[in-house]
């Protein structure tokens, strides 16, 4: 099912794929991530993210714009980073987004440390890696059965609607 088929009222979380094409759009998911961050802003949806995954946002839109910068295009951007901190101050996507996020009507919630023990057990139940894991043990204890991502990998995971860009 894709993003634009969540429906009124649903409790979902948000992956941070899905703002980060919000935020830094993509070509082709971009359009659909916006059209559900404008359902969000008007509380069409009830939604809900989690600190690690603002954190992995912040992360990926940071590498997505010092990519940007002159000279920068290609890969290596993170050991260029650690190689040239003082590019930081330049990048403002970033904060811009997190921010974005904290004033909007997402709900950030922290993660109770006991979770990352239930994701791991999650990662060798269900195949997943570490992040992916953490999502499904996060979601559980919420009761949220529905999903924004566009990972693919999560259809493993029983019990959970994923709705993807499209």
């Amino acid at each position: 099912m894709t993003l634009d088929q969540v429906p009124s009222g649903a409790r979902v979380l948000v992956d941070a794929n899905v703002l980060v094409y919000h935020f830094q759009p993509h070509p082709g998911f971009g359009p659909m991530c916006h059209r559900l961050m404008e359902r969000i802003g008007r509380q069409d949806i009830k939604r809900v993210t989690f600190t690690n995954l603002l954190g992995e946002v912040a992360h990926r839109l940071m590498l997505i714009e010092a990519a940007t910068l002159p000279g920068w295009a290609g890969g290596k951007v993170l050991n260029r980073l650690k190689q040239q901190p003082s590019v930081i101050p330049q990048l403002t996507l970033f904060q811009t987004a997190v921010d974005a996020v904290l004033q909007s009507s997402i709900g950030v919630l922290p993660v109770p440390a006991e979770l990352l023990s239930s994701g791991a057990a999650l990662c060798r139940q269900h195949n997943l890696l570490t992040n992916d894991a953490l999502i499904v043990a996060f979601m559980q204890p919420h009761g949220l059965t529905d999903l924004a991502s566009a990972d693919t990998d999560l259809d493993r995971v029983p019990g959970i609607t994923r709705y993807a860009p499209a």
